[in-house]
Formats: C-alpha cells, sequence, structure tokens
C-alpha cells in the first residue's frame, strides 16, 4: 500500500545517471472546486405493457447505494458526490475541491484512457514517463490513491503501469487535497475514484467502432438490461478492443476490456451485485526509460517526434482482474448499510531495453544497453463495511457515516538482468531497433512483500443552522508491511488517527462559503545515518473557498485558496558502505483554482479551470521544477440550434514551463506550450451518429514530462472517426 521505488524502474546510476529522482519531497496543496456529473439518473426498473411484449411494471424499493448515473444526462457536471466523506452532499455543500468527469465528456472527446482524463482535469498534470508507466500530480505532489467504487488502495509502486481504459466507468471523481478521510495513507495531493457502471432494467444497447491514425481500431460495444420476466434481476456487458501502430517507432499497443455486472433485488430493500473486469494491454516496442535530453556539452538534444530507443524485441504485457461483490440494504428512510469484498489481481511480463548514458552532439555516440525481463505478480483484497444515514439531535436532522475497511497486499517481482549490459549503441537518431535479444541470466533481483491495513471512519454533518453546516470526521488506520524490495527491507508499521474538519455557510440558496482542515499520513521503511527506520511522512491542507450553482443547479462554479504541508518525506542523504540512508524533509505548496462546469445554456457545456500554485522546500526554495506552477483547461461543445443534429466544440490545455537542473550547468527545459483538440458530432437519426476528433491541431512538439532525466515527444497532429450505434 506504501508506494515503493522497485528495480523494474529504470536501472540505478551504477549503470545511468538519470531516473527515478528520489524528489525532496515535498508537498502542499489544495485547491477549489469542481464540475462534477450527473443529473440523478438512476437506473430504472422496465415498464411497458404485455401486449406489446415487454415487462411487465416492477416496482423494487430496494437501493443500490451507488451513485447516480450520468450516462443519458448529456451534462459536464453532476449534483452530488460521496467521493469526499461517504456524506450523500452536493458539491456546494462539500467543503473540499471536487471535480467529476462525466461520461459526457469522456465520449465528446474520445477520452478513452485515464491519462485522457486526468490531463484534462482541473489541477492534475500527467507525468508520461514513459509508453506505458505514467505518474500523477495534484498541487505538487503525487497522486497514489487509486479507488473503484470508492474502494482501493495505494499504487504499489507510486505509478500506473499499462494504459487503464474508461469503457467501463460512468464517470471520475477527482478530490484533491490530503483526502485522509477516506483514503487512509497517501500523499496530500488526490484521490481519483472511478464509479463503475451499472445495469439498466430496460434494454439498451450500444456499439461504436473508431478508426484514427496510425492505422488505430477499436470496437467498443455495451448492453444491459433485465435479465428475469419479473424485472427484479438486470446485467450490463461492456467490451472494448483497441489496436493499431503509433507515431513511435516499433511502437504497436493493443488492449482488450472485459466488463461484467450482474445487479439482485433480493427484496424490497436489498441489493446484490456481483461483477469483473478484465483488461489486457500488449504493448510492443514499448520504452523503459526514454530518451536523453542533453549532449555531453551541456546543449539539448533534439530527436524526431518518432524516435524511440526500445529494441525491435521490446515487449511489456501487462494484466488487471478485478472482482467484487456488494451488498447494500436499506434499513429505513434514512440509513442504509452496504459492504464490499473486492479481490484484484494484476501481473506484468516484460522484455524491456534501457538506454542510458549522455551522447555527444556531434557523433551521437556515448549511449549503452541495458536489457532486462521482469514478472510481476500483485494481488489485493479489500473488505469495506459502512452504514451513512440520518439522525435527530436539538430538533435538527444531521448526516452520520461510519465504517470499517480491511486490505492486504501481496507483490512478488523478479527482474532477470540481459546479457551484454553495457554495450555501446550507435547514434539513436536514427535507429531501428535492431539488436540482439540477449540471454537474461545475468543475474537477478526481485521482491516480496505484504502491506496488511485496518481502518475505522467517522464523518457527520451538522446543520447547526439553516445556512451554517459543519462537518466533522476521523479516521484511524494501522498500517504494517513486511517483506524486502531489491534487497531492502520492507518493514514498516504505523498507526495514526487523521481529523476532517469543514465548515459551509451559505450566502444565498445558490452560493457557500467554505473551509476545510484535513490530512493524511505515509509509512516509511527508509532508514536514517543510525539504521532507525524514518518516521511516516505527513501531510495537511487547509482550503477555503466559494461554490455557486446555477442555472437550476446546472453550471457548478468555484474559487478556491490552499495550502498543503508534507512533513518528513524521505530523501536520500548518502551512503554508509553500500547501503543508503536517508533524511526526512518537508515541502509546502499554496496557490488557488477557480473551476467551472456544466451548461452555460441550452445545448453549450463546458468545463473549464485555472491553477496557480508554489511549490517550496524546507530551504524555501523552489523544488520539483519538473511540475508546472500554471495549468489551464478548457472543454466546452455547443449543439448547434439551426441545426441541433450537430454538436461541435474544442478542448485547450495550456501549462507554464518546467525545468530540471542535473547538475554541473545541465539544466533541461520544456518551455510553455498550449494544445487544441476540436470535435464534431452529427446524429444521422435516433440510433445512429458520426463523429469526428482532431488532437493536437497546430501539431505542437514537447516533451510528455521532465519527471525523469529523460523524456520522449507527445504524439503530433492526430485524428479519429466513429460511428456510433445505440438502442
Amino acid at each position: 500500500m506504501i508506494q515503493r521505488t522497485s528495480a523494474f524502474l529504470p536501472p540505478t546510476p551504477q549503470f545511468c545517471q538519470e531516473n527515478q529522482p528520489r524528489l525532496s519531497r515535498m508537498v502542499l496543496a489544495l485547491s477549489l472546486a469542481l464540475s462534477a456529473p450527473l443529473m440523478a439518473f438512476a437506473d430504472e426498473l422496465t415498464q411497458a405493457t404485455a401486449n406489446k411484449g415487454e415487462l411487465p411494471e416492477v416496482v423494487v424499493t430496494g437501493v443500490s447505494g451507488n451513485e447516480p448515473s450520468t450516462e443519458k444526462t448529456g451534462a459536464y457536471t453532476a449534483r452530488k458526490s460521496n467521493s469526499a466523506t461517504k456524506l450523500d452532499l452536493s458539491l456546494r455543500q462539500t467543503p473540499q475541491s471536487v471535480s467529476v468527469v462525466t461520461r459526457a465528456k469522456m465520449d465528446d472527446f474520445k477520452q478513452v484512457n485515464v491519462n485522457d482524463v486526468l490531463a484534462n482535469t482541473t489541477g492534475v498534470s500527467v507525468e508520461k514517463v514513459e509508453t506505458d508507466r505514467t505518474y500523477y500530480m495534484a498541487r505538487g505532489f503525487d497522486i497514489t490513491n487509486f479507488q473503484y467504487d470508492s474502494v482501493g488502495l495505494p499504487f504499489t509502486s507510486g505509478n500506473v503501469a499499462g494504459d487503464i481504459d474508461t469503457a467501463i466507468y460512468d464517470r471520475v471523481d477527482i478530490v484533491r487535497g490530503a483526502n485522509g478521510l477516506m483514503s487512509a495513507t497517501g500523499n496530500p495531493s488526490a484521490t481519483v475514484n472511478f464509479i463503475r457502471k451499472r445495469p439498466v432494467y430496460q434494454l439498451q444497447a450500444f456499439a461504436g467502432l473508431t478508426l484514427g491514425s496510425w492505422n488505430t481500431r477499436r470496437l467498443d460495444a455495451d448492453v444491459s438490461g433485465a435479465l428475469n420476466a419479473a424485472g427484479t434481476v438486470a446485467g450490463r456487458i461492456v467490451v472494448a478492443k483497441q489496436a493499431g501502430d503509433s507515431y513511435l517507432d516499433r511502437y504497436s499497443p493493443e488492449k482488450t476490456v472485459v466488463y461484467g455486472v450482474i445487479e439482485a433485488n433480493l427484496g424490497e430493500a436489498t441489493v446484490l451485485s456481483v461483477g469483473h473486469s478484465h483488461q489486457k494491454s500488449d504493448a510492443k516496442g514499448g520504452m523503459w526509460g526514454a530518451l536523453p535530453l542533453y549532449y555531453t556539452d551541456g546543449s539539448p538534444t533534439n530527436y524526431r517526434t518518432s524516435t524511440s530507443t526500445a529494441a525491435d524485441w521490446s515487449r511489456w504485457l501487462t494484466q488487471d482482474d478485478r472482482s467484487f461483490v456488494e451488498l447494500s440494504h436499506q434499513l429505513n428512510n434514512d440509513w442504509q448499510i452496504k459492504t464490499t469484498l473486492s479481490r484484484n489481481r494484476s501481473t506484468g511480463d516484460s522484455k524491456l531495453f534501457y538506454v542510458y548514458g549522455t551522447p555527444d552532439s556531434k557523433t551521437g555516440l556515448g549511449l549503452y544497453s541495458y536489457p532486462s525481463l521482469y514478472n510481476d505478480v500483485n494481488t489485493q483484497t479489500l473488505f469495506d463495511l459502512s452504514a451513512t444515514g440520518k439522525f435527530t439531535l436539538a430538533g435538527r436532522k444531521h448526516d452520520l457515516s461510519f465504517g470499517i475497511n480491511w486490505s492486504k497486499s501481496k507483490m512478488d517481482d523478479i527482474s532477470h538482468y540481459g546479457v551484454g549490459i553495457g554495450t555501446a549503441l550507435p547514434d539513436i537518431s536514427n535507429w531501428t531497433g535492431n539488436y540482439p535479444q540477449p540471454a537474461f541470466d545475468a543475474y537477478t533481483e526481485g521482491s516480496a512483500y505484504e502491506d496488511t491495513r485496518k481502518t475505522a471512519f467517522i464523518a457527520s454533518r451538522f446543520n447547526l443552522a439553516d445556512q451554517f453546516k459543519l462537518i466533522l470526521g476521523a479516521n484511524h488506520t494501522k498500517a504494517d508491511s513486511s517483506g524486502y524490495a531489491y534487497g531492502v527491507s520492507s518493514q514498516k508499521n504505523a498507526s495514526k488517527t487523521t481529523p476532517y474538519l469543514g465548515v459551509i455557510y451559505d450566502l444565498t440558496p445558490y452560493a457557500s462559503v467554505y473551509a476545510s482542515h484535513t490530512e493524511i499520513f505515509n509509512p516509511q521503511s527508509e532508514v536514517d545515518v543510525s539504521g532507525n527506520t524514518l518516521d511516516p511522512v505527513k501531510g495537511k491542507g487547509d482550503e477555503v473557498g466559494v461554490k455557486v450553482e446555477l442555472f437550476d443547479r446546472k453550471l457548478n462554479l468555484s474559487a478556491a485558496v490552499f495550502k498543503i504541508q508534507q512533513n518528513n518525506a524521505a530523501e536520500q542523504a548518502g551512503y554508509i558502505g553500500t547501503k543508503s540512508y536517508y533524511r526526512g524533509i518537508d515541502a509546502q505548496s499554496q496557490g488557488f483554482e477557480l473551476d467551472a462546469s456544466g451548461e452555460l445554456a441550452k445545448g453549450w457545456n463546458l468545463s473549464a479551470g485555472y491553477t496557480q500554485l508554489s511549490l517550496k522546500g524546507s530551504n524555501d526554495q523552489d523544488v520539483k521544477t519538473y511540475v508546472p506552477r500554471k495549468l489551464f483547461r478548457l472543454s466546452t461543445t455547443y449543439q448547434l440550434p439551426f441545426m441541433p443534429q450537430a454538436k461541435v466544440g474544442g478542448s485547450l490545455n495550456w501549462q507554464s514551463d518546467t525545468f530540471r537542473d542535473e547538475g554541473s550547468g545541465n539544466i533541461i527545459r520544456q518551455g510553455s506550450y498550449a494544445t487544441l483538440n476540436l470535435m464534431a458530432r452529427y446524429d444521422v437519426n435516433q440510433n445512429l451518429s458520426i463523429s469526428a476528433n482532431l488532437n493536437n491541431v497546430s501539431d505542437q512538439k514537447y516533451l510528455t514530462s521532465l519527471y525523469w532525466s529523460q523524456g520522449y515527444y507527445a504524439a503530433p497532429r492526430n485524428g479519429s472517426v466513429t460511428v456510433n450505434w445505440k438502442y
């Protein structure tokens, strides 16, 4: 559950000078508000007449306890989200920054993976360090918490491997700041909560075929409906298949997604849901590490956008399987109990080729090989039990949520290093990837560790007055780890109670001001110069803001200022013999955010946000200079009034300049840049539509990240055409 640095990251400085920097840890943040999708569109039961051959009307009073769906609403915002507190609150009444990415926005802009979603979300930067591995940042710190229907664990290694597809999700909630109430352990950055699609009881079907640049093909299918004559059981199956080439030399990614879920009303007040998702990604020619960014004379490299360091035999296969069982019971009109049992298994199987060194500006020589074969298996078991409802005190009704959570995560991995490490390579400017596949038996290293987490939480919203609400909460978590990771002990034990405090004051029925204080912690296994394990990282966030609902709550506006502190994050301080020792360092982030999402006018949807922050270390010096200090996100669509079958739109993303100081006068820079994407859709009839998307319209050339001392270029101008059919 605690993020680690594994040897599956690019090799250590023994063979290369860069990668996987241990940042002076850092942090700060909190921010603004949100937009969130959905108008309560709850799955409705089938109703029809028998003479039409349809199912008879059935009234089922059981409540699934799942978030309302954003499908079919066409909205770019939501009225409610419980991702921050487990309480069923509107976005305006949530005293923390929350963004919701709806199904409509994902479909309009063909956001078929999590990178696309988060790269267009207020306050989030996507650090694509390699073709198949990514870090995410918010308010200056790594996002390590991904949840599925509000249940999840921090990343095992701090990043995402593979390409998480979005076909199976109804919406994505992003809670920014120190979300210790719901996430327990992690960084004071953000929590990303994926809300899965659920069955509907009236038959619906969807199919889509997409053809895109570089021979990319994608097929989507989604069918849902009642499974019995009584209409008390419904099912849904979602399938997606994507394959093609790439703008990068030798890179051909492919993935298959299958998701199935059944929902059964066991009585008037009890609903059972059982589901399983499977994603298999097979990336041929993927990069491990990336391009060198400067020459020996300190001048910046400037390769072709398509340049890759992958060998022609490189391959990265990942597979993710998630099974879950949920039981929800409505005790009365006010109280509901929900329990979830989840079992996840992720595997990786790869043959990779890393390139290290610093090339000569005239010859391009000075780079060397580092081949490796890698296998890993990560299994997670999670149990969550919670109750949510209302109680009466002093003549007023108040909200209460409490529960327990238990999880266990096991990680086993092994690296088989190839013969021939250190072989000199030709200039990679026009390299074809021709490198003989070696035997992977030079030596091996690996990991075997287990994380266990036990959590109890409680949160209550006190209705002190018609205009004044107070939210108090606490999370107590005990985290234990055992095992080793590449020769380093993973032993750690820590427990902590983190508080949650929020106040909301309604200026009008549609506008509120709020303030909140949140905390989070993260155990560490690194040791100091005396051999003692460092105390846990502690993060806290303070946020003050205003939120406004307009146009019958179809548009959400917010503005916030935030300050985040992270203390005692491990930073490498030196060596005793061959073993590293660390020190704890502090960092602080502060800034402000503006956010808007929803419907500005009939047929005009918008999602926009601006973030500006500073990020300082304990010495008041700038840290993590690869994190953009300013971010602007804008996505908008408009349904033409003179041609209601047509919708047009665009998205604009801009970020300020970033840099890395490599020492010895070598500074890597990425100037500020903006990318523009366009979309158009035409509904031929109520069943058939055609859409087109054009990305990076101005054909900007820029590096995807400076998180590491290597990088590669983002995709040039590209497009796709999709034919959709629905019933």
